[in-house]
């Protein structure tokens, strides 16, 4: 399906009560959203609050104009020297602003080992770990789990077992965190079916629970956790390492899923490659 984001005004209202965007609707909501477009200074008034209450240092964030552009610089390059590329009226570039304010760990994480990969091979050329990097940072989630029999339902693709199964699993054996603002720009669009690259955490089912009880409690932990794994570069290091998972499946996150045969015959939901492994969990 092409992508056609809609405009500010056209956006369908509803989408921002759903996940994934309805986790999101506190910083949303902070900034006028879906009602108008912030510009730059609410923004940057916004990074401010944030770095008092943590005391995490995020990078300004500056209007992307040909003047800045003309440095010849690499954007993660930018983003090392303290300067965000903003472009403002933007869904994607205002859904990233927001991910460096919830995540600011993994955002920092994943611009020294990106700018390090940039040293080695220059600007004109990607590793695989690069590669990696970039969708995660685009179409990445996190996802926690106490159930080692999920993630095994996971390897082999049984959606039908999955989703519908361990349909009461989910929120309590199993949560997703979204984190890809590319990911959050798809979700603009309530007809899509969404998939994210997912690096998993195990752990036990009362940190399962705290993702409603103590979100922000949660996020920190998960932010430090997967910043550690990306600065040892045992998470990233290639595309395949990553997890597919149809978002879509999970309960209440799309209207198919109240249907079993949603779970065989929406395009999303495809069978294991041969040959396809995926690496082992990491721990929260």
């Amino acid at each position: 399906m092409r992508l056609v984001v809609p405009s500010m005004d056209l956006v369908d209202r509803k989408v921002f009560a759903q996940p994934p965007l309805s986790d999101w609707a506190a910083e949303l909501r902070i900034l006028g959203v879906p009602g108008a477009w912030p510009d730059l200074s609410q923004l940057e008034e916004l990074r401010d609050h944030v770095q008092s209450a943590d005391g995490i240092a995020r990078p300004c964030l500056v209007a992307q104009t040909p003047a800045l552009l003309a440095d010849g610089l690499h954007y993660e390059e930018r983003i090392q020297q303290g300067r965000l590329a903003t472009r403002e009226q933007n869904w994607h570039d205002l859904l990233n602003a927001l991910a460096w304010l919830r995540y600011p760990r993994i955002k920092h994480a994943l611009n020294v080992a990106q700018c390090a990969d940039i040293a080695e091979v220059g600007r004109r050329q990607r590793t695989r770990a690069q590669c990696a990097m970039t969708h995660f940072d685009e179409g990445g989630a996190i996802v926690l789990c106490s159930d080692p029999q999920l993630l095994a339902l996971w390897d082999c693709h049984d959606w039908q077992g999955l989703f519908w199964r361990e349909r009461s699993a989910w929120g309590e054996r199993i949560a997703v965190q979204v984190y890809g603002h590319a990911l959050l720009e798809l979700a603009l669009q309530p007809e899509r079916l969404l998939t994210a690259k997912c690096i998993v955490l195990m752990t036990d089912a009362a940190s399962i629970g705290r993702v409603h009880a103590d979100p922000l409690a949660v996020r920190q932990d998960i932010d430090a956790r997967i910043a550690d794994l990306i600065a040892a570069r045992s998470v990233l290091a290639d595309p395949q390492d990553l997890r597919p998972l149809p978002l879509s499946g999970i309960p209440g996150w799309h209207p198919g899923t109240s249907d079993q045969h949603f779970f065989s015959a929406a395009p999303c939901f495809r069978p294991l490659r041969p040959g396809r492994r995926y690496p082992p969990a990491s721990t929260l």
